[in-house]
């Protein structure tokens, strides 16, 4: 019984290590020969579609992103959408975007890149896949598979994964955007538990404008790339937002182990009663992560008449599965008596009280008497808190946007740009 018990214990903190550590993804099984970053983009000379000569090195200084695909491909029409959305955002003077098409019929390629709105350089051997000389050169052994060269001639990234490509892109191209000057203020507000830490970024208008709070997870804090997309986006579209950590987290008073969700819940109320008496504001949202998706799903039925949007990253209903079945982030104890304090990782401590309270929180009842507008975002590879529970939140909210992301994680870690960019572009749609 002793072998049986302490098996069970390795099993379950392998599984808790297991949910946040790193997945391996389709390069790891599709890209192992495709041409390494650091590598010296080799040159090729190609016609193109309308039967011109294209040569790589004509572009020299630009970064460059080839974009290796077929019309008979199944898998790159999937992200011929998603590759034109790109080259719509991306391409200028100093990011050219080229197609190698894997082709043989030159009609059917004509086909589907009229059928796909495919505008750039396209260029083809019109031979069997195997058989090109650009597939040789590059390691191509997959399509779709993209290749992107930096400015100084070397391959900068090559992957079967075109998020990958937009990632890079967003990082490390330089763009010019309208931004709206904001100012940014430090400072606290009394919460359930003592003082929150809160940051609040105005925008500089004469006119009342609408405020979204930013509710962060279990163990998390208001700082990090998430709320920082997020609150610049919307700051350039004339949309104030707040950060604060709740009580136990961050900067913010109280212990963590005295965190409960309902008096995390209390700390949002209190933070809405704050921004309620700005003038400036017009509208309140609220974005919840994790966690912070659960407290603002609750907030947002308690609160109806006063909350104008919502959105739920990732939503962590199954905290209170968790507590009923005794397991929370891999620790395991008596759900019908949990002991006074459950030791996490490090010196991270979770009280009893948690528990307790999240046996019977009535965390749908609640948020279905929300009637507005709400867009829940959540990853198929979701290991902590499975996309199911954004399902049953869409399901529960009729006329909700859902965004289901494949194979992304928790944290969005895939691509944290395109979950923030749909989280800020619900609220500007609905909120200007």
């Amino acid at each position: 019984m002793k072998k049986l018990l302490l098996f069970a214990l390795l099993l379950t903190a392998v599984t808790a290590r297991a949910q946040f550590a790193p997945e391996t993804d389709d390069d790891a099984k599709y890209a192992t020969e495709l041409i390494k970053p650091g590598t010296p983009a080799p040159d090729f000379k190609m016609k193109t579609i309308d039967g011109k000569t294209f040569k790589l090195s004509k572009l020299k200084g630009k970064t460059v992103v080839l974009d290796f695909w077929a019309s008979w491909c199944p898998d790159c029409r999937k992200d011929a959408p998603e590759i034109v959305r790109m080259y719509k955002q991306f391409a200028s003077p100093d990011v050219e975007f080229v197609g190698v098409s894997m082709d043989t019929d030159i009609e059917k390629w004509r086909a589907a890149c009229e059928q796909y709105g495919i505008v750039y350089t396209q260029v083809s051997e019109l031979r069997n896949f195997k058989d090109t000389d650009i597939a040789q050169l590059y390691g191509v052994k997959w399509i779709p598979s993209m290749v992107v060269i930096g400015p100084d001639g070397k391959v900068a990234l090559s992957t079967v994964l075109s998020y990958k490509v937009d990632k890079y892109l967003r990082e490390n191209t330089a763009r010019s955007t309208t931004q709206q000057a904001s100012t940014i203020t430090k400072f606290t507000i009394d919460g359930d538990h003592g003082k929150l830490a809160a940051v609040l970024q105005q925008p500089s208008t004469t006119t009342p404008c609408p405020i979204v709070l930013l509710c962060h997870g279990f163990g998390g804090s208001k700082d990090g790339q998430m709320f920082d997309l997020i609150a610049d986006s919307l700051a350039a579209h004339g949309i104030g937002s707040i950060r604060f950590d709740f009580n136990g987290h961050g900067q913010s008073e109280g212990e963590f182990k005295d965190m409960t969700v309902p008096n995390e819940i209390e700390d949002a109320k209190k933070v809405i009663e704050y921004v309620r008496d700005l003038r400036w504001v017009s509208k309140i949202a609220l974005v919840g992560h994790s966690q912070g998706g659960v407290v603002s799903s609750m907030v947002a039925g308690e609160l109806a008449d006063d909350i104008s949007a919502v959105v739920l990253m990732a939503p962590a209903a199954v905290l209170r599965d968790d507590a009923i079945r005794g397991s929370t982030m891999g620790k395991q104890y008596n759900p019908l008596d949990p002991p006074e304090v459950i030791e996490l990782w490090g010196n991270v401590k979770l009280g009893r009280n948690y528990i307790k309270t999240a046996f019977t929180l009535p965390i749908y009842e609640t948020a279905a008497r929300y009637h507005g507008p709400a867009c829940i975002i959540h990853g198929t590879g979701d290991r902590v808190v499975p996309y199911t529970y954004g399902i049953r939140y869409h399901q529960l909210w009729p006329g909700s946007e859902y965004h289901e992301l494949e194979t992304y994680d928790h944290g969005f870690s895939q691509n944290i740009y395109i979950a923030c960019k749909l989280a800020s572009d619900f609220l500007i749609k609905v909120l200007k």
